[in-house]
């Protein structure tokens, strides 16, 4: 039972050992459906949509309510003349003493209530839903900026962690052969041969701490990097992950021309949806703010109820009496707020915000060909410098043995093989770099081109 157990937990462990591995595309998929960027983003959306929500809601039926509790003048007596009056000798005197304080004070309960459905607002709702609409689009837009940027971010972790990981193999094999040099020529030293001086022992030592040190800082970009790609999947940093490629190589030249990949962005890119939406919200608004001018139609009833327990009600139909009475009626009417100042300033804001959105699409049509074509080009002396690079690192290479064989064989000097070292080093570490900066301008290139959906 025992070997059982053990067995079992011998093949959990072994199990949740096994590193996923996972290549650019599923890479770039998991990190669309993970990022919480993107959902943040997605999540302004639903704001926008609230807000158009509450744009609708202006329409239904509006209730207002008031209810307070206060004191009123309390009567010592009833009636709408004095006592001393409305005898049969005595002419009726209508009492005066409504703000004597002496005979106290009466609590006062009281209520008002308004319900209220609009009928027409002249355009009010009608340009603030249009001006909704277009910020939800903005809005959608926004997400798929994100997913860009996403996609982008995915891009540079995975070749950035492809071009460090084969420098650190690279870097890694080189310090083997100058740490070997170095044994050689200890051994050389140690047997006095003639065949090396102290200063080769030195300069091969040096040589052999500048590798150690570039391997070092290749380590921390390959762990940064990885660790930068599983953020970005959602996979945790202290579990296993291994990259599908084998090594680090130029992805393919876009085959689009350059007018090509103008048009597209001309047509795809976000930002262009976003300014033709932004502008239809902005004339919205500025259609919405001279609306605010007019009146409202409404409909509606409105409800009211005072009563003041210590003071008689008055049922005169010609006499209101505010602390004592109640009613209720339908009514129809306008509502009109005269802030003309106030809202002539407000639209002419709206106004400027419309131009200023003019004047940066005029701006987006000359700037954004630009941006293609800077990244167009980029790409293409790229392309060739890969090409031109990869061919000089296997020049330096070719270089480098030989001089190391000649070198074992002692028929070559220390500074000669030290000067191979670094050629060697020099040529691959800036093909490996290239590689990378070539990988991302391209991911760049369909990035401003409008590739990224």
């Amino acid at each position: 039972m025992i070997f059982r157990i053990l067995g079992f937990l011998a093949v959990f462990f072994c199990t949740t050992a096994i590193a996923e591995t996972i290549n650019i595309q599923q890479a770039t998929e998991r990190a669309l459906n993970h990022d919480p960027r993107i959902s943040e983003v997605e999540k302004l959306i639903a704001v926008a949509e609230a807000q158009l929500d509450e744009v609708y809601a202006n329409k239904d039926f509006s209730f207002e309510l008031l209810s307070y509790v206060a004191m009123a003048p309390r009567t010592d007596q009833e009636g709408f003349f004095t006592k001393e009056t409305c005898g049969e000798a005595t002419p009726c005197e209508v009492r005066d003493d409504r703000y004597a304080l002496s005979p106290g004070f009466s609590p006062w309960f009281m209520l008002q209530s308004l319900v209220v459905k609009p009928l027409y607002t002249f355009g009010k709702i009608k340009y603030f839903a249009e001006a909704a609409k277009a910020n939800i689009k903005v809005k959608e837009e926004d997400v798929r900026l994100q997913r860009g940027q996403t996609i982008l971010d995915v891009h540079k972790a995975y070749h950035g962690y492809l071009s460090a990981r084969d420098a650190r193999l690279f870097l890694g094999d080189v310090q083997k052969r100058v740490d070997s040099a170095v044994d050689l020529v200890q051994g050389w030293l140690d047997d006095d041969n003639g065949r090396a001086k102290q200063s080769d022992l030195y300069a091969l030592q040096s040589a052999s701490g500048l590798a150690a040190s570039f391997l070092a800082q290749a380590q921390a970009l390959e762990n940064i990097a990885l660790d930068g790609l599983k953020v970005l999947i959602g996979v945790a940093l202290d579990q296993p992950l291994e990259i599908a490629d084998k090594r680090a190589q130029a992805v393919a030249l876009p085959s689009l021309s350059l007018a090509a990949l103008t048009e597209q962005a001309l047509s795809k890119r976000p930002e262009m949806f976003q300014l033709e939406n932004g502008m239809n919200a902005r004339r919205a608004l500025v259609a919405a703010n001279k609306a605010m001018n007019r009146p409202n139609l409404f409909t509606g009833m409105i409800i009211f109820a005072s009563y003041s327990p210590l003071r008689t009600r008055i049922d005169n139909p010609y006499v209101y009496d505010v602390f004592n009475d109640y009613g209720a009626t339908p009514l129809v009417g306008f509502q009109w707020n005269w802030e003309r100042s106030v809202k002539k300033a407000r639209a002419a804001q709206e106004q400027a915000q419309l131009d200023a959105l003019v004047e940066k699409k005029s701006l987006a049509l000359q700037g954004i060909p630009y941006q293609v074509a800077e990244r167009y080009h980029q790409v293409q002396a790229g392309h060739i410098s890969v090409t031109k690079l990869m061919e000089s690192s296997k020049s330096a290479r070719r270089w480098m043995i030989a001089s190391y064989a000649d070198f074992e064989a002692g028929l070559e000097q220390t500074d000669k093989i030290v000067s191979a070292f670094q050629g060697y080093v020099l040529t691959y570490t800036e093909y490996l770099k290239m590689v990378y900066d070539y990988n991302v301008q391209v991911a760049q290139l369909d990035y401003v081109a409008g590739a990224y959906q």
